[in-house]
């Protein structure tokens, strides 16, 4: 792999599907067929461009440290990194999502210090910090649905697409946190050395998510 390379670090799930028929409407497309492989680094039918996949929690990291020049990642996942790590040019409009807080059906208003399960520890203090609740954050990677009714927590932050997992677990969802949907982010020093190739690359994309829009 060349320096001069550019490389797109992509998220992989849900949003790579939703991904990788944005970018072949932008003109970039694997040589080969990701969902068939196991390596992480593929080449692209654009010379020079390489595109990696990998979890979606890692893509922010590599790309403020520059070992990939662009990504593709969650706002959510944004918001919990800090987007004064890189530049957040494009909103791609796919794997739209609300993060909110939710709480057990029917559940009266917190009098005292809420214990909150999330495993957006940053959005949530935050969050709640702005709304001048005191909370005591509980840290979990997984079944956070389930913390409420065994009593690990009084309310939960998470990410809400349709509300059924809620539903199915006696929780309704409240607060809406952040809207969200998959975003491009750039390496600010990617920026400045491969202006004009990232900058061709925005271009193509912007045109596939107004066609998209539209």
């Amino acid at each position: 792999m060349s320096s001069s390379d550019l490389i797109i670090a992509l998220t992989k799930g849900r949003i790579l599907d939703e991904t990788l028929p944005l970018f072949a409407a932008a003109g970039i497309e694997p040589v080969e067929d990701i969902a068939k492989s196991r390596k992480l680094l593929f080449e692209s039918n654009v010379p020079g461009v390489k595109l990696m996949v990998m979890r979606g929690s890692d893509v922010p990291t590599y790309v403020e440290f520059g070992s990939a020049d662009m990504g593709v990642a969650g706002r959510d996942l944004i918001l919990e990194y800090g987007t004064e790590a890189f530049y957040e040019p494009l909103d791609l409009g796919i794997a739209k999502c609300r993060l909110m807080t939710a709480r057990p059906v029917g559940a009266p208003p917190p009098t005292e210090r809420l214990r909150v399960a999330t495993k957006f520890v940053n959005s949530a203090k935050r969050y709640f910090a702005e709304q001048g609740q005191q909370i005591e954050l509980i840290k979990l990677n997984g079944a956070l649905e389930l913390a409420p009714s065994m009593g690990l927590a009084d309310a939960i932050v998470d990410i809400v697409d349709t509300g059924n997992t809620l539903k199915a677990n006696g929780l309704e969802a409240q607060e809406v946190i952040a809207q969200i949907s998959s975003r491009i982010i750039v390496n600010k020093a990617a920026m400045k050395m491969k202006y004009e190739r990232i900058n061709d690359i925005l271009a193509r994309l912007r045109l596939a998510v107004e066609a998209k829009v539209s």
